[in-house]
């Protein structure tokens, strides 16, 4: 009997090629689509998960119940946790972590590497696997380092890592280190990275800053004993807020501050350590929020929901074609579950080779998918239990809905009236035409996000950032050259060059640039009653020169004054506001508690330090002897750029041949700010297109249908004297209709959800109404396009050909 429905099922899919194709290529797009998505989504909801214990992990962060908007912060002071396992027996381990490159020697070969800071009770805390050494004692000892995999293999290559000798640090603050174990490389999905754990006693401040707790600098973790839940320790733990944050909660209230609904001014609480991934604000922005998680999942729904809504309106059309099939096979003893299953097994068997070629198709694109999107998916990942179950768990439903319910519709056809020539169902035309308003819902929503999201994009491009990126060279110093001697060198160097207009140093890169690190210092103090926040930033001289940035008011840094590199700065206007200077030129100010006080000398304009998507903040610039430059600025001529760079580049392996020349041109460095958006404008793009695509597909389809059934009734109307353009008219009006509610379905959908999107920037668009125009008109051409073809063919058909009876 199987093989019978088998056998059957492959002859009615292939007499109706031009479907099957239709159906095929629509769900293989659409799983492919999905597929990427499903991987994505699966990375990212199972970051952390494969540690043991798990739910005992948990990340402390700090609540601020500010006046204007409460605060979450992830950044802790050194005695914190040391502290909280003293007086806390439900801590049952706690560590702290603070990451950083650094640059390891062996054997006079250098290396960059990613050095993580902690405690001892990390090996406690986190499982990552031990491959070499003792979980217990690796960490026991000052001078111990423990290296990953894939650094042993780096540094050492053939040689047995353990006990051999490794140094950290430049020539300055060079460190001996042994290793004493070796763990697993860190996996993707793990919200802590490392090549190398060392004890954070080893931080070049620690014994000055080990008993302040108003030096926020690092991420504290903590494990909790069996029975013990962060619900039953955090109110036990205000006490110690209290004892050891009094100058918070005096600041709180001084502002004005008011208890949250737990009665928390200020308090310290724990996060899930499975949570800190998709928690941006006490992770730092590092992770992927919630929401964009949904939405992507919302976008594979839809997608497939699209495909899905083909292959109903194309199996409900073709039933009429069918009936008689299922009509003769009723009166031979046909049972209704008997013709429910072939007809279902049919569908299943299209689902199925939709499936694979989707498949198929995903692995095939999928090096151009990681590539543009700077993903790191791997297609074995499908294999994973998890994975693999949501993707099974989506093929039976849209087997389901997709091929059960036409299947269900047709087994019930009455077998008498079948066999008479009289096939109805109840309104066919209005689950029809609904699926349809539907599938164009889901476009015109998808293509107006799409366009409003580039649109905010573009803008951000465009927006004015307060300085020159055009014709500036970014080149980042490295952990193995002492940056402010290789500025000297390059100004040696190319002092005279033409193409060469002025050249700076500098302690934090603007953008994103080649070394992909990004830095950030703030300040905290107070002045006249004030609350002050600045962005503490290292320049060097010709800053503001090379940057093109004017002066508002006093003067920059100049060598001919030897006290600008001691406690004088220059802010920018935002500063100066924080400040409550509306003349800040000659004030000083107080921020380190007894030192002497640092002179404004200079007043500049505002402008965007980390981002231009988020809102500008107050900037004091200083110049320093000590503190390291970290990236050189080079402005050069603009007639020839590439000629600058590969001249610059040359000279740099002179002057630091032992560091790789990563330079990039400041203007590509701004634009990798709006890496995020512009990736979500791609996803936006891509399935707003596929969207489209399949819909088009569906309603030629169902047009081909729909006109094959109204043959007679065209020819009669061009026998009683109907013209082309009526016959079109009639044709096309109900598709024109079902395109317009589905547009004012979608744009009102659109409006609201990207408001909600754009509200999160402070320099954005308004949306305007020419975009649902637009989108409606563009759109509503394309339906007419895909129907037309068809429906200029039906009105040219000679009316005699068509009233030809079987």
């Amino acid at each position: 009997m199987l093989k019978n429905y088998f056998r059957i099922a492959s002859r009615n899919i292939w007499k109706s090629k031009g479907y099957t194709i239709i159906n095929v290529t629509g769900l293989s797009v659409a799983f492919c689509i999905s597929i990427f998505i499903f991987l994505i989504v699966y990375r990212q909801i199972s970051f952390d998960s494969f540690h043991q214990d798990g739910d005992h992990i948990f990340q402390a962060y700090l609540f601020s119940n500010e006046p204007e908007k409460a605060d979450r912060s992830g950044g802790m002071p050194l005695p914190l946790t040391p502290a909280l396992k003293s007086e806390y027996p439900e801590v049952a381990a706690a560590a702290r972590v603070m990451s950083g490159k650094n640059l390891v020697e062996y054997k006079g070969k250098y290396f960059d590497k990613l050095i993580t800071m902690t405690d001892p009770d990390f090996m406690q805390v986190f499982s990552f696997p031990v491959i070499k050494g003792n979980r217990a004692t690796v960490l026991n000892d000052l001078s111990s380092i423990v290296i990953s995999r894939s650094m042993a293999k780096t540094v050492f290559g053939a040689e047995e890592p353990i006990g051999k000798q490794l140094q950290l640090g430049n020539d300055a603050n060079k460190k001996t280190y042994q290793v004493t174990g070796i763990l697993e490389d860190c996996p993707d999905n793990s919200s802590i990275q490392y090549d190398a754990l060392i004890r954070i006693e080893n931080f070049s401040n620690y014994q000055v800053d080990k008993n302040k707790w108003d030096a926020y600098m690092l991420t504290a973790y903590v494990k909790l004993a069996s029975g013990t839940t962060a619900s039953t320790l955090e109110p036990r733990l205000k006490p110690f807020t209290a004892k050891y944050f009094p100058g918070e909660m005096e600041r709180l209230k001084k502002k004005g501050a008011k208890p949250d609904e737990r009665g928390d001014l200020f308090a310290l609480r724990l996060l899930p350590f499975s949570k800190v991934h998709f928690d941006t604000e006490v992770s730092g922005g590092r992770g992927a929020p919630l929401p964009l998680i949904f939405a992507l999942l919302g976008i594979a729904f839809f997608i497939l929901l699209i495909a899905c809504i083909n292959f109903i309106n194309l199996s409900i059309a073709r039933s009429f074609t069918r009936a008689k099939e299922v009509g003769i096979r009723k009166s031979l003893g046909a049972f209704k579950s008997q013709l429910f299953l072939q007809i279902w097994g049919e569908s299943t068997i299209i689902c199925f080779i939709g499936i694979i070629a989707g498949g198929i198709l995903s692995y095939l694109l999928l090096p151009s998918f990681n590539a543009l999107f700077e993903a790191r998916l791997n297609p074995a990942d499908v294999l994973q239990p998890g994975l693999f179950a949501m993707i099974f768990g989506v093929f039976v439903l849209v087997t389901l809905m997709a091929g059960g319910y036409p299947a269900w519709k047709m087994a019930k056809f009455n077998t008498v009236e079948v066999l008479k020539g009289k096939v109805t169902m109840k309104r066919p035309g209005v689950l029809r035409n609904s699926l349809i308003v539907g599938q164009f819902t889901m476009s015109g929503l998808l293509i107006c996000c799409t366009v409003i999201a580039i649109q905010q994009v573009d803008y951000l491009r465009k927006r004015p950032v307060g300085f020159n990126k055009e014709e500036v060279i970014s080149i980042p110093v490295g952990r193995n050259v002492n940056g402010r001697m290789a500025l000297e060198r390059m100004r040696n160097r190319l002092a005279g060059d033409p193409d060469i207009l002025s050249m700076t140093g500098t302690g934090v890169n603007l953008g994103r640039g080649k070394d992909r690190i990004s830095s950030r210092s703030v300040l905290g103090f107070t002045y006249k009653d004030r609350e002050v926040f600045t962005d503490w930033l290292l320049v060097d001289y010709d800053y503001l020169k090379t940057l093109d940035i004017k002066l508002l008011a006093g003067r920059e840094f100049d060598p001919a004054y030897p006290g600008d590199s001691v406690r004088r700065v220059v802010v920018t206007a935002s500063m100066a506001r924080m400040l409550g200077e509306k003349d800040p030129v000659g004030k000083f100010f107080q921020p380190d508690g007894n030192a002497p006080g640092y002179e404004i000398i200079g007043l500049i304009p505002d402008f965007h330090l980390h981002s231009s998507a988020g809102k500008i903040t107050p900037v004091t610039m200083f110049i320093s002897h000590s503190d390291p430059i970290a990236y050189i600025f080079i402005r050069v001529t603009p007639h020839h750029l590439l000629g600058a760079m590969d001249k610059i580049q040359q000279v740099w392996k002179e002057v630091a041949p032992q560091s790789e020349f990563i330079g990039s041109f400041l203007d590509e460095n701004v634009d990798a700010w709006y890496h995020d958006e512009q990736s979500l404008s791609q996803v936006f793009s891509i399935a707003s297109g596929v969207a489209i695509l399949l819909s088009c597909m569906g309603l030629f389809a169902v047009a081909l249908m729909i006109i094959e059934q109204r043959t007679k009734e065209i020819g009669i109307r061009k026998l009683l004297g109907a013209s082309v353009s009526n016959i079109l008219f009639i044709i096309c009006r109900d598709f024109v209709k079902m395109v317009l509610i589905a547009l004012a379905i979608a744009t009102p959908l659109a409006w609201f959800g990207m408001q909600k999107w754009l509200d999160k920037y402070p320099y954005r668009i308004e949306i305007s109404w020419a975009v649902f125009a637009i989108v409606g008109i563009v759109t509503l051409l394309i339906a007419l396009l895909t129907v037309s073809f068809q429906s200029i063919r039906a009105a040219l058909m000679n009316p005699v050909k068509s009233l030809k009876t079987e």
